[in-house]
């Protein structure tokens, strides 16, 4: 890293300005100042500055014209593409909040989303909100209504929105067992805006990526800093974009400069050769912890970020660099401007340096609170005691961390059970609610596992009662009506009951780990019929750590997940010689179509191969 990268990462704080202007307004003056520059890339899709802004600009007028205001959550069900920004742009002209509701995730964790949000309206498409009917929400369909919605006024609508209304709601797992909504404003999320724009010099020659699920709170810090900046956004295709190798071509055949990836795909992405000259000057990447250092010849600055979801983002950063004998994992960095850290023993007293304390953070970023949850908010957002000034709040993280000699902050763990899985914060008891209410099933615990390669696997211990007839797959499918894919557990562990300590509570060290005898699994397990198959069973169960899968299982309901995918299609490619695409797993997840497809490829390319 040279020595103006490392000025532009962590040097000192330029100030903010209180009176700036609110993403609306900056966006309309950018479209009048270049209206053909480029603004948003999805493929053969080209959205320059002044479409942009007519596009959004007309949906605005629509959205006013049915009631949307200051503070009004409108719900936004969009797949990651430029339409999804042009959306959540327009809610913010008309004045209201958006709220972004992940297409993936389940209709009973969306429809529940749009009811606690009290949300008017919903702007979806290309067919989703057929899935999400039946609410108090109107809709707003931006294919079938493409016509009307086009009939507005191209022009800037005319709505009264300042720094301390809401931008946007953005919901995370909840302790309660349902999500919770965190309200950010437009002063928090500027903030966020021109710390980043400083920290990385973001620029109108900028080409940004936009990787991250809408459902994650890094997409929107993808998306305001680049385009507020005049830079274009790039939207990689669905299996680009989360495979390492793939990825990162089209890192360097985009020349994006400024990526964002979740702390896995970063580690992947940096073990990976790389040209020595690619445009890419900054990769960021969050979300959980980072254990790798990049090597000394890769030819761009890896970011590490941390920031729960209630200080917009982003609370502290900084670059790794090098290191070729670490005494430990890289550090979270320093507080991000007007942002500030205190580690603080249980009396609220901060603890010497390298000493462990909870992580507190303090500053301009914090959100106003948690969506019909004053409680929570009583709970988690404290007065600062460290600041004379009325209304200064602290926000207790439940993160451990210790403060370095040189100001850097280093993650520790948690406090509390809260658990992070491929990026995604996750609060176990949600999935242990939904788990007690099946039936046959009398208690319930729900903890992360590493499995042998390292990664994080969600085990849930059952306690079942005499009569229960539980099987892995009626489990699975039970919890994916409510739960997102990353939340629902890879395995289902039989216990006669929870191990406890004296006091009472769990003795999570006494839990048994998960083999073949005391995992939940399901009753008929059809057995290979052909050498294809027997393969092909024998990487599943590499892979997903469970030893016996039966061809008919499907691989999404034992664990399997995206990133994992990948290394399916890797392993296929080692072993038969064949590319399988992406795609085709998430079309065909069982062992037994996946062999007719790979038998297929092999008939095609070498028609002796399959016999």
């Amino acid at each position: 890293m040279s020595a103006e990268q490392s000025a532009v990462v962590n040097g000192p704080s330029n100030g903010d300005n209180p009176h700036a202007p609110l993403i609306p307004e900056v966006l309309s003056a950018r479209a009048a100042a270049t209206p053909s520059a480029v603004a948003l890339v999805s493929g053969s899709q080209i959205l320059t500055y002044r479409e942009l802004e007519l596009q959004a600009n007309q949906l605005a007028h629509h959205l006013l014209a049915m009631g949307v205001g200051p503070d009004v959550l409108v719900g936004v069900c969009l797949e990651r593409s430029p339409a999804l920004v042009v959306a959540a742009l327009a809610i913010m002209k008309a004045g209201g909040g958006y709220v972004p509701l992940d297409p993936d995730y389940p209709a009973e964790r969306l429809k529940f989303m749009l009811e606690d949000a009290d949300s008017p309206i919903l702007i979806t498409g290309q067919g989703i909100g057929d899935r999400i009917g039946g609410g108090g929400w109107r809709t707003v369909d931006i294919d079938q209504d493409a016509a009307w919605i086009a009939s507005n006024p191209a022009t800037p609508p005319s709505a009264t929105i300042s720094g301390r209304n809401l931008a946007y709601v953005i919901y995370t797992s909840g302790s309660t067992g349902r999500p919770k909504g965190v309200q950010i404003t437009h002063d928090s999320l500027l903030n966020l805006i021109s710390w980043h724009q400083r920290a990385f010099g973001i620029s109108p020659v900028d080409r940004v990526s936009q990787v991250a699920s809408i459902g994650f709170d890094a997409a929107v810090w993808e998306v305001w800093p680049s385009l507020t900046a005049g830079a274009s956004l790039h939207f990689p295709g669905e299996a680009i974009r989360i495979a390492p190798k793939p990825l990162r071509d089209w890192l360097v055949a985009e020349r994006i400069t400024v990526s964002f990836v979740p702390t896995p795909l970063a580690e992947a992405l940096i073990a990976l050769d790389w040209p020595s000259e690619t445009a890419l000057r900054f990769l960021l990447t969050g979300g959980d912890t980072l254990h790798d250092y990049p090597p000394s010849n890769l030819p761009f600055v890896l970011v590490n970020n941390y920031g729960p979801t209630e200080c917009t983002v982003v609370a502290t950063s900084g670059a790794v660099p090098p290191t070729e004998n670490p005494d430990g994992p890289p550090s979270i960095g320093y507080p991000i401007d007007n942002f500030q850290i205190y580690i603080l023993d249980e009396q609220l007293q901060e603890v010497p340096v390298n000493s462990v304390g909870e992580l507190h953070i303090g500053g301009r970023g914090l959100a106003r609170g948690y969506l019909n949850h004053p409680d929570l908010d009583a709970q988690k957002f404290i007065a600062n005691p460290f600041s004379h000034t009325p209304g200064d709040r602290l926000y207790k993280t439940g993160d451990l961390a210790r403060y370095l000699p040189d100001g850097q902050i280093a993650f520790v763990g948690r406090i509390d059970d809260q658990i992070k899985v491929r990026g995604y914060r996750i609060e176990p008891e949600e999935i242990a609610t939904l788990l007690n209410r099946y039936e046959g099933i009398a208690a319930s615990l729900v903890v992360a596992r590493k499995d042998s390669s390292g990664d994080p696997r969600l085990i849930a211990y059952l306690v079942p009662t005499a009569e229960a007839k539980l099987t892995h797959t009626s489990l699975q499918e039970y919890l994916r009506k409510y739960l997102p894919d990353y939340m629902v557990p890879a395995a289902f562990v039989r216990v006669a009951a929870l191990p406890t300590v004296a006091s009472g509570k769990i003795d999570r060290s006494a839990l048994p780990i998960p083999r073949a005898e005391n995992t939940i699994g399901d009753e008929v397990r059809n057995a290979p019929s052909t050498p294809v198959e027997e393969k092909v069973v024998r990487i599943l169960s590499e892979l997903l750590r469970i030893e016996k899968i039966g061809v008919n299982d499907n691989f999404f309901l034992l664990g399997g997940h995206s990133l994992l995918g990948t290394q399916l299609i890797a392993r296929a490619r080692d072993c038969f010689g064949v590319e399988l695409a992406l795609r085709t797993v998430f079309d065909a997840p069982t062992a037994a179509e996946l062999s007719a497809n790979i038998e297929q490829l092999l008939r095609r390319d070498r028609p002796d191969a399959a016999d």
